[in-house]
C-alpha cells in the first residue's frame, strides 16, 4: 500500500491530538496542513484496490492499525509505555512484529545504543502556529537525534516536509538536535528498513515547502469560510 495513504489515514487508529498555542487557540497539525499537497498516487492506488474488489477503507484502516501497533511496540522497547496486549488480534501482532524485527536489524547492523529523552512528544510552534508530535527524540551513540518512524514500503518527499516542520518546532521549543532522520521499517518480512538522514540544507528547503503549504492551507480555509 502507498505510504502516503497510510500516513493520511493512520491518525484514525490513534487518539487525535489537539494542538493549542499559549493563548488557548487551536492550531492545525503538520499532517493536516500537508494534505493540501496533491498526491496523485492516491487515486492510482485506490483504483488498483477497486480492480481487486478490495474495500479501500477497510484495507487502510487495518494497515493503519498495524502501523500504530508497530510504533507502540518500538516505543515500548525504547522506554515508552507498554502497548496494550488486549487491543490487537494475533494477525495484527504478527504483521507489526515484522516492522519491529526490521527495527532490531537496523539497530544491530549499526551497533546503535539509545538514550531516550522524549517519546511521542507533542510540540506547538507559537511563531508559526501549528503543532506536531515527534516519534522519538534522544541520543544515539552520544549524538542527539529526532527520529520519525514510518511503517511503509517506500519514503516520499512529503515525509521530509513533515520532519522539517517537527525540526522547526523542536528548535523553537528550546531543544537542540545534531540531526534528523526518517526510519522506515516495513511490515512485510521482505521489506526491511531504510534509514534516511536529513541534513540541514535539505531541512531548510523542505521547511520552505511546508511553510508554503501552511500558507495555502490557511488561505484555502479562509476562502472556504467566506464562500459559505
Amino acid at each position: 500500500m502507498d505510504c502516503k495513504v497510510e500516513k493520511k489515514i493512520a491518525k484514525r487508529a490513534k487518539a487525535h491530538t489537539v494542538y493549542k498555542t499559549a493563548d488557548g487557540k487551536r492550531v492545525p497539525g503538520v499532517t493536516t496542513i500537508l494534505r493540501v499537497i496533491n498526491k496523485p498516487a492516491l487515486v492510482v492506488w485506490a483504483n488498483n484496490l477497486g480492480l481487486q474488489n478490495i474495500n479501500s477503507r477497510n484495507y487502510v484502516d487495518e494497515t493503519a492499525t498495524i502501523g500504530t501497533l508497530a510504533h507502540e511496540m518500538i516505543q515500548e522497547y525504547l522506554g515508552g509505555p507498554k502497548w496494550d496486549r488486549t487491543a490487537y488480534n494475533p494477525e495484527q501482532v504478527d504483521s507489526a512484529e515484522n516492522a519491529v524485527i526490521s527495527f532490531f536489524e537496523w539497530e544491530k547492523v549499526n551497533g546503535y545504543k539509545f538514550e531516550t529523552l522524549k517519546i511521542e512528544m507533542p510540540l506547538v510552534s507559537e511563531k508559526y502556529r501549528y503543532g506536531g508530535t515527534v516519534d522519538w527524540f534522544g541520543y544515539i551513540n552520544g549524538k542527539k537525534w529526532l527520529i520519525d518512524i514510518k511503517t511503509c514500503k517506500e519514503l516520499y518527499p512529503e515525509h521530509t516536509f513533515q520532519v522539517a516542520a517537527y525540526w522547526q518546532a523542536l528548535i523553537e521549543n528550546g531543544y537542540e538536535a545534531d540531526g534528523v532522520r526518517i526510519l522506515r521499517v516495513g511490515r512485510a518480512e521482505d521489506e526491511g528498513f531504510d534509514d534516511r538522514v536529513i541534513y540541514a540544507s535539505e531541512l531548510e528547503k523542505a521547511w520552505k515547502v511546508f511553510e508554503a503549504a501552511m500558507n495555502l492551507y490557511r488561505l484555502k480555509n479562509e476562502f472556504e469560510r467566506k464562500a459559505v
